[in-house]
């Protein structure tokens, strides 16, 4: 299986082999700035996974707290993925083109959302941080 995914102006695409490892939604300060919505939807990749198929030239990153960067189409503004130590870990499910194969699981960092958003389905919530994973 492999999940394609783009810019809105399309000059941006990228391609991950296999499936996410787990999808969630987070609604941290950064996520919620960055995407410009009440949550940001993460798929959690390994890096050998991912590979740009146009536009790589265009991708910027903005570098949101050491050694993480969250990438963006420099011509739409686009949120794509997050680098961690330079590699891409996390795509934007906002970006990929069709269905990607998997679910949310879980909320986190709901301690920091957005006080107009209510949180109404039974994923598990996470007031930072799940149990085992760490940035």
């Amino acid at each position: 299986m492999a999940i394609r995914g783009s810019c809105l102006c399309g000059a941006v695409r990228y391609e991950v082999t296999g499936s996410f490892q787990v999808m969630g939604h987070c609604h941290c300060s950064m996520c919620r700035k960055s995407n410009g919505a009440a949550f940001a939807t993460w798929g959690i990749i390994n890096p050998d996974q991912f590979r740009w198929t146009s536009g790589a030239e265009l991708v910027r990153g903005y570098q949101s707290s050491p050694e993480r960067q969250r990438c963006f189409c420099g011509e739409c503004g686009s949120a794509l993925v997050s680098t961690h130590a330079g590699a891409v870990t996390e795509v934007v499910v906002g970006s990929v083109d069709g269905d990607p194969g998997a679910r949310p699981v879980e909320h986190i960092f709901v301690g920091s959302k957005a006080p107009w958003y209510e949180i109404t389905d039974a994923l598990p919530q996470h007031q930072e941080w799940p149990p085992g994973m760490q940035p």
